[in-house]
């Protein structure tokens, strides 16, 4: 943790102002092991191999801490790089681009293993803030310690310990596994600062009519209970269905035959599935069989979120034929 990053803290159950205590390890900058308070309320929060902790999952809802915990499994032992994350990233953010990001103080809402912190932070923000609950932030805190502006926190996204400090606001992917989207949403927004702009990106419920029905129940009651290392393995059949129908079915056509490849069942999704390797494939497999919560959100009722936190210039995308991108401004 870097001494700075207590300038956007703030208690998560007064709201206080966070000081630091002290600290029994440095190295460099940040500050490995020590305690912070409350200035308000004098409630302590421990920072733990480098990450200020604002949660303990013992004491959470039984969903957020499976959740968490199926998730934070994940984060430790996925952890590749991938040339194509650029380009991913900026497709879930439609219309934000990488310069959108300058100067700006920004709150990655669910940041995994803090891939997306990292370029939010290499693309020129002032700061970039990652929140996660589970310990995936042990894996973001690996990746993005050297950079000075990225910081990163474990805590419940519906009681963010942070001032309403933030030029702009994100979540990717991570609003549908939560077990109320709209409350978690309304939480990151209530931390974007007036004029501020906030983006999403969920799963939609068009077009995903074959997931909910069959693949659901299979998750909720059987793949998201197993043991993650069990899972892990199991979850490379299904891959390697995937990784050949990508590779040798809808790759080609998207390249030799687009008017027929158009025609192929999910073809948006799985040609551009088609575009990573082996591990990344395998990655995203495993993690639609592992997540214990999943919503899929229709266009209106995604719509209403926007209107709930009264923003302007909204944009609403219709991205990869299965999910939405929104973005908009903060009006007050």
């Amino acid at each position: 943790m870097k001494e700075k990053l207590l300038d956007l803290l703030a208690c998560p159950t007064c709201g206080g102002d966070i000081l630091l205590a002290y600290a029994s390890t440095y190295e460099g900058k940040e500050i490995i092991e020590g305690v912070l308070t409350c200035k308000k309320c004098d409630r302590e929060y421990k920072v733990v191999r480098g990450v200020p902790r604002f949660a303990d999952l013992g004491k959470i809802e039984a969903d957020k801490a499976e959740t968490a915990e199926n998730f934070g499994w994940q984060w430790t032992h996925f952890t590749q790089e991938d040339p194509k994350y650029n380009e991913q990233f900026l497709g879930w953010l439609q219309p934000v681009k990488p310069e959108f990001f300058e100067g700006k103080v920004v709150l990655e809402g669910g940041c995994g293993k803090g891939r997306h912190t990292k370029l939010a932070a290499q693309w020129g923000a002032k700061e970039v803030v990652g929140i996660d609950l589970g310990d995936g932030v042990e894996s973001a805190f690996a990746l993005t310690r050297e950079l000075p502006n990225a910081h990163i926190i474990q805590c419940d996204i519906f009681k963010l310990p942070l001032k309403r400090a933030f030029d702009y606001a994100f979540s990717v992917g991570v609003l549908h596994h939560t077990p109320d989207p709209k409350k978690a949403f309304l939480s990151l927004a209530s931390k974007v600062q007036k004029g501020g702009h906030i983006s999403a990106w969920v799963y939609g419920a068009e077009n995903n009519e074959w997931i909910t029905k069959y693949v659901n129940p299979i998750r909720e009651s059987f793949t998201s209970k197993m043991s993650q290392p069990v899972l892990y393995q199991l979850s490379k059949l299904p891959t390697l269905s995937l990784f050949l129908t990508t590779k040798l079915v809808y790759r080609p056509a998207n390249i030799a035959a687009k008017p027929v490849a158009k025609k192929l069942f999910y073809n948006d999704y799985l040609n551009h599935l088609g575009t990573f390797g082996w591990r990344e494939q395998h990655n995203i497999v495993f993690d639609h069989l592992v997540a214990p919560t999943a919503f899929y959100i229709s266009k209106e009722e995604f719509e209403y979120w926007w209107k709930d936190i009264k923003a302007e210039d909204v944009e609403i995308i219709w991205h990869n034929s299965n999910s939405w991108c929104g973005f908009g401004r903060l009006l007050n």
